[in-house]
């Protein structure tokens, strides 16, 4: 690679955020993978954790390790408190109005899941229509794709552009109209990284009484969120993909969508009174919290938040931006490389996609692995996009705070070397 590569993206990476001081936060960065340096660029999938958020869910293992909301003792007083100021902060963090509507899940999936059987399997029916796009993580497809069939509500699609894979907004007024019930829609496509404008979206489906649910996962992770400007009535996202532990996931609701659904897991402490007769739930948000909750990735989260604060949302966007135009001037100079996605890199978080002509994704995916490069192949979780695309699947590299421009640089020579294998 060239020179002027590399100086250009050691000239942009100064401009956004010191990521050598970054990097040293994350101990794993220090590891090899197959014998070479570790190259992480499957961050769409999950995050890498700072040393300060493994010490934190480690801290709540070795000075606590009690059950909450529950226990008189000191311990258990002390890890309810942590879970409970966890909450705070991610209202804080997506300036949601009340904590208690902040539901902590084991992830995006599971919260709109929690939509799913708690809101669609109660208010759908024969005749009423759920409204979802082609660009959609299964997460955000397939739970409305059961209800739908459970339900016999009509399933409709706002379509994306095989082109470039952005969303075709021209019959929107068609597509959601006064028998739309629910509308689901991402907030940014884990595959091209797409972040499509969904205020018209949303003001549409107002406009027809629809309730609205955006999938967060991915933009929450690259982007300030700020729930009540938003204008959905849902949003999911998980806290795995930005710096903190696995099996943690948050759904924000508004109150009276909440307060009219079913709890969509039943059993302990979400209960106030059980009699033979009947049982009373607890309000919110403990009303959706069923049964031990994952304390001590709770608190890892907090610790995640924290730290992405100290960056700043901001900062992280633009560092990211910067390293997909870097991505993209390369890939502009190989006409045997097909990038997925649209061209204006203000329409996309920090997804580079791609497939070299002729090379199976998987078998990229190798090679790059033996490189130490990890990377994501395959589908995505997003079939009907591949669909749309014509392709099985795609080579999906994802930047994160942590990722330099060197290292884009190693992805495209390590590109280099499957074009000579397989060429």
């Amino acid at each position: 690679m060239s020179s002027a590569h590399t100086q250009r993206g050691a000239t942009h990476m100064e401009a956004a955020l010191n990521t050598e001081a970054v990097r040293n936060d994350f101990p794993i960065l220090s590891r090899t993978m197959r014998g070479k340096p570790f190259i992480y660029l499957d961050n769409s999938a999950t995050s890498l954790k700072p040393q300060s958020v493994i010490d934190a869910e480690m801290a709540y293992y070795k000075e606590l390790s009690s059950n909450i909301h529950r226990g008189v003792y000191e311990f258990s007083e002390r890890a309810s408190t942590l879970y409970d100021e966890t909450r705070e902060r991610v209202a804080r963090f997506i300036n949601a109005p009340e904590s208690s509507h902040v539901i902590f899940t084991r992830g995006t999936t599971e919260a709109v899941n929690t939509v799913a059987y708690g809101w669609g399997l109660k208010h759908l029916g024969p005749g009423d229509e759920v409204v979802v796009s082609e660009i959609e993580h299964h997460a955000n497809f397939v739970p409305w794709q059961q209800i739908a069939e459970r339900t016999g509500a009509t399933l409709k699609f706002i379509p994306a552009d095989p082109t470039d894979g952005t969303l075709v907004l021209d019959d929107l007024i068609s597509i959601i109209t006064e028998k739309t019930r629910l509308v689901a829609i991402t907030a940014m496509s884990n595959v091209t990284g797409f972040m499509p404008a969904v205020e018209p979206i949303l003001s549409r489906a107002k406009e027809c009484g629809a309730v609205t649910v955006v999938d967060g996962a991915q933009l929450a992770s690259h982007r300030q969120v700020d729930v009540s400007a938003l204008g959905a009535d849902f949003f999911a996202f998980s806290g795995h993909k930005m710096l903190g532990p696995t099996g943690v996931g948050v759904l924000w609701g508004r109150s009276e969508i909440l307060e009219d659904m079913d709890p969509f897991l039943l059993g302990g402490d979400m209960i106030v009174k059980v009699r033979k007769e009947r049982t009373t739930f607890k309000d919110l948000p403990e009303r959706f919290e069923a049964g031990t909750p994952n304390i001590a990735g709770v608190i890892g989260f907090s610790a995640a938040l924290e730290y992405l604060e100290s960056v700043g949302m901001e900062a992280v966007h633009r560092h990211e931006q910067q390293l997909l135009s870097y991505a993209l001037e390369q890939a502009a100079e190989q006409e045997d490389l097909t990038v997925y996605g649209p061209a204006d890199v203000s329409l996309r978080g920090g997804v580079f996609s791609f497939n070299l002509d002729g090379v199976h994704p998987h078998d990229t995916g190798a090679i790059l692995d033996q490189e130490g490069i990890a990377v994501r192949t395959g589908f995505h979780c997003a079939q009907p996009l591949m669909q749309v695309f014509g392709v099985p699947g795609t080579t999906r590299a994802s930047f994160y705070l942590y990722n330099t421009f060197s290292e884009i640089d190693r992805l495209f020579e390590a590109i280099g070397r499957v074009r000579k294998v397989f060429g």
